[in-house]
């Protein structure tokens, strides 16, 4: 196992995802499905261990005449986080972790919470293939954000 230094352009990399998620819990009864996009940089300490920080935007599309914090039209989440991945070999399997903050947009009443997302999935050098759990924590809880999915993600790298 090679210990990498410094950040440069054979440690960093930027990370492009699509996701596609289930709402659970309360929320399967207001939003039917979640698209998403998501942006990250990524620094692999080692060969095993990679650091990034996130960001990206969900869509969460409501049910048929549900109607959730007077809202029809469902609503969006903004994550920014922090995540760490293991990962065993240069390719396959892989288990992580992001945590940090999401924002909501289109709800009157809630301004967002603290946000974790354990991920599991199966990676090589140019893409990853996950599954993943979020759960959203709020101070005051009308909605329980909480959505399993599974992701795309494409690697570019800087080298």
């Amino acid at each position: 196992m090679t210990e990498l230094q410094y950040i440069n352009e054979d440690n960093l990399w930027l990370k492009l995802s699509l996701n596609l998620g289930a709402p659970v819990g309360n929320l399967k009864d207001f939003s039917s499905v979640a698209f998403g996009v998501e942006a990250a940089a990524q620094f692999m300490r080692s060969d095993n261990y990679g650091y990034r920080i996130t960001t990206g935007y969900t869509k969460y599309y409501d049910k048929d005449h549900a109607v959730l914090d007077g809202s029809t039209e469902g609503f969006g989440v903004i994550p920014v986080g922090f995540m760490g991945r293991y990962y065993p070999q240069s390719s396959g399997f892989f288990v992580g972790a992001d945590v940090g903050y999401t924002f909501f947009t289109d709800f009157d009443a809630n301004e967002g919470g603290f946000y974790v997302r354990p991920v599991a999935g199966y990676h090589n050098y140019n893409f990853k293939f996950f599954a993943f759990y979020n759960q959203v924590f709020q101070g005051d809880p009308s909605i329980d954000v909480q959505t399993i999915g599974i992701a795309v993600t494409y690697n570019l790298k800087f080298n």
